[in-house]
């Protein structure tokens, strides 16, 4: 690989990097705009796995924007990316995959009643496929596989004396 190949590689990484930060960033944040800005026209986002749906960006964010009501704070953490680069049309580096570990803590709502609102965690691993638009990256799907989840323990009234 001669050295303009090698840069151009490291840029696209760094790129495609940025487009994962970007999207786990707008689901934490709720900016369901952004969210949508990320996907190709025709993205789709596959969140069966965790309890949700499948769809079209919009129509996933739609449902996200609904969902994460349940959580007002939430913050992934995407670790462990491995990343591909494929091709499209006999062009190296047409195509991206992504492989990521991630951990997301929640939390839920308040009940109103002064107690503390329980946490919710979740685990699993995304797989996310980019395409290089003249926009630059952009993901065309995410799939989301949830291997755990840990639930906030089950309040138990006290007992009546």
């Amino acid at each position: 690989m001669t050295q303009r190949v090698e840069l151009a590689t490291v840029m696209d990484r760094l790129a495609v990097d940025e487009v994962v930060t970007d999207y786990a960033a707008a689901v934490d944040d709720g900016d369901w705009q952004a969210y949508r800005g990320l996907f190709t026209p025709d993205g789709r986002a596959d969140y069966r796995s965790a309890g949700g749906i499948e769809g079209g960006a919009g129509q996933v964010a739609a449902w996200l924007a609904e969902s994460m009501l349940l959580f007002p704070m939430r913050q992934h953490l995407i670790v462990n990316r491995r990343v591909r680069f494929g091709m499209l049309e006999q062009d190296i580096g047409d195509t991206a995959r992504v492989r990521a570990d991630y951990v997301n803590p929640m939390r839920f709502a308040a009940d109103g009643g002064g107690a503390a609102a329980p946490d919710f965690v979740c685990g699993g691993r995304y797989a996310f496929g980019l395409l290089r638009t003249y926009e630059g990256w952009r993901l065309r799907e995410v799939v989301v596989e949830e291997k755990w989840r840990r639930l906030p323990e089950p309040r138990v009234a006290p007992a009546a004396e």
